[in-house]
């Protein structure tokens, strides 16, 4: 066979050999591609590596290019003018949130009546009349008279069956149950204390004062403490800071304060009891130690860490007060106003919603580039510098 390939090769065309030698160096140049493609994948897997990756585009974030450097003095003078116009702006933005602050005060009042209503059915201190309690489903729409007699008969019959709850049992537990955000901090132990939270209200910060809100959590009377209302207030800042003003985005949270929670004896969740054993060096003695720690509980939403006058934090309690003022911002922002959609889930499933339209649309968009490709008569799958979905590495 060597014989063969070596006479082969001996009759081929010395034009045919720098074709052969073409072709062995681009399949070189695709193995090489390859292998590339890999080496690309397992380092965008890896943690560390994008973690380097992301601290390094983080510190390229705002540097100069250089461009500004290049630029003719009279220029730079009028760019620095540009900047001192923007200054201005940042602080009539500030401007323009402290009167949106004072439109949520003037509205949260008009919305009040509607929120201490709501609260009174949810605790069984107002009974709704048949036309309040009027509300055509979806599914109802299509559905003839004879049909919606036939299920109301159905309905009042399971009622009758049941025992008569009394205004809507449960009603806050299941909203925090919805909502992964809220349902994260819940530990088996907060649920029977969260039957009975009836109301949650937000109060903002009056006329003239600093701004701030605060969350009442409004409870009725129980085993594990013995306060009615509990309390979280947030404070805000909104104006650009003097050392850097266009970083200036909107107001922010400057800090928060709980309040303190009258336990009933033996009802805190908060703390757990451990008992650990303890070996004496010398005689070898073994004696069993009591010990009181932190326990994971809901009800640490009321006793943040504080923010030294410094504003300094480590890294912990960093993490701890972001989490702290998302959840706070959360619960002003979607909880209160719409609570009613979040404990029967519509509110949860229009923001599914929303995130599914954004993928199908991405993925639309991929499905025609892809079908412009193949249509393409000049399209070769071999120049594609990306690999078929189905071989991509995982």
């Amino acid at each position: 066979m060597a014989d063969i390939d070596n006479k082969d090769q001996a009759e081929l065309d010395p034009a045919d050999m720098e074709d052969v030698e073409e072709v062995e160096e681009e399949e070189t140049g695709e193995d090489v591609n390859s292998k590339a493609r890999q080496l690309t994948v397992q380092m965008m897997q890896n943690p560390e590596i994008l973690a380097a990756l992301q601290e390094r585009l983080d510190g390229l974030v705002g540097s100069p290019s250089g461009y500004m450097e290049s630029l003719p003095k009279v220029v730079k003078r009028r760019v620095n003018a540009l900047k001192n116009l923007q200054v201005k702006c940042a602080h009539i933005e500030a401007k323009f949130y402290e009167e949106v602050h004072e439109l949520e005060r003037k509205y949260a009042a008009l919305y009040q009546p509607l929120f201490d209503k709501r609260s009174d059915i949810v605790k069984a201190a107002y009974e709704p009349t048949d036309e309040e309690c009027e509300w055509k489903a979806d599914e109802e729409e299509d559905l003839t008279e004879e049909m919606k007699d036939k299920a109301k008969v159905e309905e009042e019959k399971k009622d009758e069956e049941k025992e008569d709850p009394k205004g809507i049992p449960e009603f806050w537990l299941t909203v925090f149950k919805n909502v992964d955000l809220l349902s994260d901090m819940l530990q088996e132990h907060d649920e029977p204390i969260l039957k009975h939270l009836q109301d949650i209200k937000v109060k903002f910060s009056d006329p003239g004062q600093p701004m701030s809100f605060s969350l009442e959590f409004h409870f009725e009377p129980n085993d594990f403490f013995t306060n009615t209302v509990l309390t979280k207030t947030y404070k805000m800042r909104s104006e650009p800071d003097e050392t850097d003003p266009f970083s200036f985005d909107g107001p922010e949270i400057m800090g928060c304060t709980g309040c303190t929670i009258d336990w009933t004896k033996g009802k805190n969740v908060t703390l757990k009891t451990i008992k650990k054993k303890q070996k004496h060096k010398g005689r070898g003695t073994v004696r069993t130690v009591t010990k009181t720690v932190p326990n994971d509980s809901f009800f640490n939403f009321f006793t943040p860490p504080e923010v030294p006058e410094s504003g300094e934090l480590d890294e912990d309690s960093e993490a701890v007060l972001a989490a702290d003022f998302e959840i706070g911002h959360f619960i002003r922002e979607r909880i209160v106003p719409r609570a009613v959609l979040y404990f029967t889930g519509e509110a949860i499933e229009d923001d599914d919603d929303d995130y599914d339209e954004e993928g199908e649309e991405a993925d639309d968009e991929e499905g025609e580039e892809e079908a412009d490709e193949e249509n393409d008569p000049d399209y070769d799958p071999k120049k594609d510098g990306n690999p078929p979905a189905e071989c991509k590495q995982q």
